[in-house]
């Protein structure tokens, strides 16, 4: 699978990431074009993405950076797409001057606990019933950190 990074400049319109988040994640409210389209128009802010089928969407402020999301598309997953748009993600927030990550999951999302547990994050807090479910218990969100060096 070809890998590109995108930074700003891209060629994956917010309607193509709203529409891929909606499938990553059909349990959650779904996010809007319009959102993605202002989150990317902030100047803190970057997308790696390959072949529409992922993406992560990312901020530097100083040096922190936040993974706002990682996606990806449900037939392109289980085949290592998402450690490696984690990968890009870090490498381009390092680029940018971070040198602390950080990130927010639901606890009930174990292959993406699995995910950044095995690439060294650690869980750092927890947000209790953050996560509203629409048939089910809310879910608390975990975040996690990474330190870069």
């Amino acid at each position: 699978m070809q890998h590109r990074l995108f930074c700003r400049d891209f060629s994956v319109t917010p309607t193509a990431l709203a529409a891929l988040y909606a499938a990553a994640f059909p349990n959650s409210r779904p996010w809007s074009a319009t959102e993605f389209d202002g989150l990317l128009a902030m100047p803190t802010t970057f997308l790696v993405t390959t072949q529409n089928a992922g993406f992560a969407l990312g901020r530097v402020i100083v040096d922190e950076a936040e993974l706002i999301t990682l996606a990806v598309a449900p037939d392109a997953q289980r085949r290592g797409l998402g450690r490696m748009l984690l990968a890009d993600f870090e490498i381009t927030a390092h680029k940018r001057g971070a040198c602390r990550l950080f990130l927010e999951v639901a606890a009930d999302n174990p292959a993406a606990l699995t995910l950044y547990q095995g690439q060294a994050w650690r869980e750092s807090a927890r947000r209790r019933g953050y996560y509203k479910r629409a048939n089910g218990p809310d879910i608390d969100a975990l975040i996690f950190e990474k330190h870069l060096t």
